[in-house]
């Protein structure tokens, strides 16, 4: 499982939802589908409508991966910071029962918006 106490996704992207989709969706369950994806240089993360994927790519060939399962139903709550004038960048901070703290950088052209959306149409 990702160390999410001492990681941070940093500067992740908005990137095609068939990125991860070949390795990710053999886990699904019934009715779950991806509604959004995000990369940073190797790793990722991807939205479904019933949880978070983590994706932490391993190796120096990046065949080995591990992926960690966040679901909404944990997230106590969270905390967004938008972009601004110097700082092009997004931060959002999740609080999971049992997990605690999860951060995750996002480019300045990230919907951060459309992703709190998301996570607030699951979680109330």
């Amino acid at each position: 499982m990702i160390d999410f106490n001492n990681a941070t996704f940093l500067k992740l992207k908005p990137v095609d939802n068939g990125t991860y989709a070949s390795v990710i969706t053999p886990m699904f369950v019934g009715g779950e589908e991806i509604i959004g994806t995000y990369r940073s240089i190797r790793d990722g993360v991807v939205f479904t409508n019933k949880r978070i994927i983590a994706v932490n790519v391993q190796g120096i060939t990046g065949s080995k991966k591990d992926f960690t399962s966040l679901p909404y139903s944990k997230i106590q709550s969270y905390s967004v910071e938008t972009a601004g004038v110097l700082d092009l960048d997004s931060e959002l901070e999740i609080w999971f029962s049992g997990l605690g703290k999860v951060k995750l950088e996002f480019v300045a052209r990230a919907n951060i918006s459309e992703i709190c959306r998301i996570i607030s149409e699951q979680v109330l």
